[in-house]
């Protein structure tokens, strides 16, 4: 287990099997992405109460899923980042973090275009939304305070600090709807007993979820390889690696 955690560690190790890795990530979330698309806009039955404007929950729930989802891996990254100093888990930081906000500012769009019609309003200061806000400006940030440090590897550690601190909020947005009355939906999909959500439903949605993971995985790796030969460039292997290629052509 050891090897393999510094093997992964390894930048010129992490390069190459990234390569190979994004190629697949990103045909499984093409697939993926295309069955719930389809099954959940075309083939999913109308909601007896919300009508046809509940389809907008095969965007919003795949896309809330992902924004506490990549956040808590942030942390993970954070941990890691400050106890082994690890610059793979810096270089993740980095490149996931505007993806963890795209995907969150998409949920929060998503939920207030569906709120107007099911609730009358594009906003309400509940628990769910506002704390789902908060995780908007802790990602902003953690892009900002790494933007703002020249110095790439204290700027990764300032941020893994935020990261840590702000995971806190993530339990919050998840049970905000158990721990206080909110207008928002409770759960369905990990409810099993009545109320909970048709099959033909349910499925479209899973498999827009893994879409929306593998789409991320395929960007966080094109984005992490990207962050490394910038922070690498003067690395014997980038050198290494730049010569065989003009070998090879």
């Amino acid at each position: 287990m050891k090897t393999w955690f510094h093997q992964w560690g390894s930048p010129p190790h992490f390069y190459e099997r990234a390569a190979r890795w994004t190629p697949w990530f990103s045909v499984l979330a093409l697939v993926t992405l295309a069955y719930g698309l389809i099954g959940g806009l075309v083939l999913a039955p109308m909601d007896y109460q919300q009508g046809q404007g509940y389809r907008i929950i095969f965007v919003h729930v795949p896309s809330a899923w992902m924004s506490m989802f990549i956040y808590t891996t942030l942390a993970i990254a954070g941990g890691i980042a400050l106890i082994w100093r690890m610059k793979l888990a810096e270089v993740y930081i980095a490149a996931a973090a505007p993806l963890g906000a795209s995907f969150t500012f998409l949920a929060l769009l998503t939920g207030s275009l569906w709120g107007k019609p099911m609730w009358g309003t594009y906003w309400v200061w509940d628990a769910r939304l506002t704390s789902e806000l908060i995780l908007l400006f802790l990602y902003l940030g953690v892009i900002a305070l790494y933007s703002a440090i020249e110095d790439k590897r204290s700027a990764a550690r300032a941020a893994s600090v935020l990261a840590l601190v702000g995971v806190v909020n993530i339990p919050i947005i998840h049970y905000s709807v158990e721990w206080w009355h909110t207008l928002h939906q409770g759960p369905t999909v990990t409810k099993f007993d009545k109320p909970s959500i048709d099959t033909a439903m349910l499925l479209p949605l899973l498999s827009m979820a893994l879409g929306f993971t593998f789409y991320f995985a395929a960007l966080a790796l094109v984005r992490m390889r990207l962050g490394l030969l910038q922070r690498e460039r003067y690395s014997r292997w980038v050198s290494d690696m730049l010569n065989q290629s003009q070998v090879k052509s």
